[in-house]
């Protein structure tokens, strides 16, 4: 019963993880307030997982023009005057060598994954200061913890979201805001058919690993869990990248080697 009438605020919401969360959020009860840049994609899965306007908020935005995202959030709390949860999950992955990447592709990935979501929490942050409660979640990756080739401006976004959002969670327990930072491995998602290529356009087709990935549905229920139970760090994969966190931990050596051959597509 906890997410009944909480007022949750998720990016990326037309697809993949962020879709698999809200239609889990609806049947929990939750009121919802969806966003991401595609409109027509979110009105889709609110109406998939039987949303009203009286339940949701169709709130589109564009986390690469991060410094326009503070003219989101008046709108959002204008629907229900105030906000529970924010979920940070829109982002794009990459899929190419630091070589072939050009310094514009770098930038619109760190835009959208980085200081999108920073801005974003930023401007609603002093809305759950003002009431001493609220919960904030990221969805990182075990790539900002591990880097690995094809994906060099993916990992630093992610690395840089691990390193904001642990400051930040130190900063807001003095003001009753939970952070939690999310580290999920391959998802079966289209993230890989998104990714950017060395010049700005899509891979579109997807990696071996993430169609043989987790189901986004179980993985949207263990995000919710995490999240409600106020965890400060969720890890969410397959064995074998949760044991790549742990060489890095305890044997970067050997975890350096393994990951210059690792098949990562």
């Amino acid at each position: 019963m906890y997410w009944k009438n909480k007022v949750v605020w998720v990016t990326g919401a037309s697809s993949g993880i962020g879709e698999a969360l809200v239609k889990e959020l609806a049947k929990s009860g939750a009121l919802i307030i969806l966003s991401s840049r595609n409109e027509k994609e979110l009105k889709r899965v609110g109406a998939e997982a039987g949303l009203t306007n009286q339940t949701s908020l169709i709130l589109p935005l564009d986390l690469e023009k991060y410094k326009l995202l503070g003219k989101a959030v008046p709108l959002a709390l204008k629907k229900w005057g105030h906000v529970d949860v924010l979920i940070n999950n829109g982002g794009v992955s990459q899929r190419d060598l630091a070589e072939n990447t050009s310094i514009a592709v770098t930038e619109k990935i760190m835009a959208i994954n980085f200081f999108g979501t920073v801005a974003l929490t930023s401007a609603l942050y002093p809305h759950m200061k003002s009431r001493k409660m609220g919960k904030i979640a990221v969805i990182s990756s075990i790539a900002g913890k591990v880097g690995t080739r094809m994906r060099t401006t993916y990992c630093a976004s992610k690395h840089a979201l691990q390193g904001y959002f642990d400051g930040l969670r130190a900063e807001a327990y003095h003001d009753g805001i939970q952070v939690s930072i999310i580290c999920p491995g391959y998802i079966k998602t289209k993230i890989s058919n998104n990714a950017l290529l060395g010049n700005g356009k899509s891979q579109n087709k997807m990696d071996d690993g993430i169609a043989s990935g987790l189901d986004v549905t179980e993985t949207a229920k263990r995000i919710l869990n995490g999240v409600e139970k106020g965890k400060d760090e969720v890890i969410i994969s397959r064995p074998k990248e949760k044991l790549a966190t742990y060489l890095k931990r305890f044997a970067p050596g050997l975890l350096a080697k393994i990951l210059r051959s690792a098949k990562v597509t």
